[in-house]
């Protein structure tokens, strides 16, 4: 499925998670004992090495390789615990910048992600998220600036980001899914609020607040009122990069399930030796590598220019990864008997980070809507 190069590669990440990031210690400490869900050190050390942004440009500071070189560095980082979630939003929004941004929007945001810096976009509002043509963030032209108000929530990174890239509605006599702009900005212009959200996985998600806050009009991101068109074509490669973080969950819980069950003994022999856990876990090795497969036939057809083209296979990949990612952290907590319940194992974490999954980026419900309009149904 890879090239040597692209075996060695996932190779080089692998042990680069495994030796800074592969113990509960090690965590720990690059979070500031489990408080922070990124570790902007560890991104700084992944830039150091060349493989942020290893399917960006050279030209804006990326690696110049392809989206399968992309989802083996997803997979590889999540399979290694690696606390760098935020990345795989701010890689989301490049995609953005890269295809309709200016020369200077390119050059400012690709080669700040690049740098291990985050980045953040922010289109869900507390009426708008899986209808997302019904947001009413306005931004209202006043001569060379816009002025905006509203509220967007479930944004992940927003207190992290360098830049929100806001979806925002400049026209209300216009159909529903016309009169929409994206504009970039810092979260720090004044009238910006971020208020946090506290999960089960801590705070990674916030509420911002936007009280007549200017942006200046050259921060439009495409152009004026067809912002909905630019992001649909975009969100076949953000559904690729969640299915490919997925990924590496399920592949790290099956491992950790694996280890513990053929460890674990009753009646005399290890647990892992019973058929129905055998079975169980075959069950979910083979739905694993459908997945991986699939996975890496998608970012193939991405790299060959096909990505307009995906939107049911975006949304397959989306849908099956995620799931099975959830279902991997589940059967290892059944598996795992008492200790999957404890902190101590890890899988009780695997398990809140695998059930958000299948809610962002467009939960799964929509998912199979997609897949089924595009059965004709």
């Amino acid at each position: 499925m890879f090239t040597a190069e692209q075996y060695e590669f996932a190779q080089a990440v692998e042990r680069f998670c495994a030796e800074t990031c592969g113990t509960a210690e090690q965590r720990a400490e690059l979070t500031d004992g489990g408080r922070l869900s990124n570790s902007a050190g560890l991104l700084r050390q992944f830039a150091g090495l060349g493989w942020l942004g290893v399917s960006l440009p050279v030209a804006y500071g990326g690696g110049g390789a392809g989206m399968v070189e992309e989802c083996i560095f997803l997979e590889e980082t999540s399979r290694g615990l690696a606390p760098i979630h935020a990345y795989g939003t701010g890689l989301t929004a490049a995609q953005t910048y890269l295809r309709h941004g200016t020369e200077p929007q390119k050059q400012e945001v690709l080669g700040n992600l690049c740098d291990g810096r985050f980045e953040a976009i922010a289109l869900s509002e507390p009426g708008a998220g899986s209808d997302l043509a019904g947001v009413r963030t306005r931004a209202v032209r006043d001569g060379d600036r816009f002025v905006v108000n509203g509220q967007k929530t479930w944004i992940t990174a927003a207190h992290l980001a360098d830049h929100l890239l806001v979806l925002t509605r400049t026209a209300t006599d216009v159909g529903k899914h016309q009169g929409l702009t994206l504009l970039y900005l810092s979260p720090s212009t004044p009238g910006l609020d971020i208020k946090p959200i506290q999960t089960m996985d801590g705070h990674t998600v916030n509420d911002v607040f936007f009280t007549d806050v200017t942006v200046p009009a050259g921060n439009v991101v495409g152009g004026v009122g067809d912002a909905w068109h630019r992001l649909m074509r975009g969100l076949n490669v953000e559904r690729l990069i969640i299915a490919a973080m997925s990924l590496g969950a399920a592949r790290r819980s099956l491992e950790d399930t694996i280890t513990y069950v053929c460890q674990r003994e009753q009646f005399g022999r290890s647990i892992g030796s019973f058929q129905a856990v055998r079975h169980r876990l075959a069950d979910l090795a083979a739905d694993i590598e459908c997945c991986r497969a699939y996975v890496y036939a998608v970012a193939a057809q991405i790299d060959a220019g096909l990505e307009d083209q995906l939107a049911r296979e975006g949304s397959i990949a989306k849908l099956k990864c995620t799931e099975v990612a959830k279902r991997a952290a589940l059967e290892g907590v059944q598996l795992m008997g008492g200790a999957g319940y404890t902190v101590e194992f890890g899988m009780e974490m695997q398990v809140r980070k695998a059930l958000a999954a299948p809610i962002y980026g467009g939960a799964n419900e929509i998912q199979r809507e997609i897949i089924g309009k595009s059965l004709g149904l």
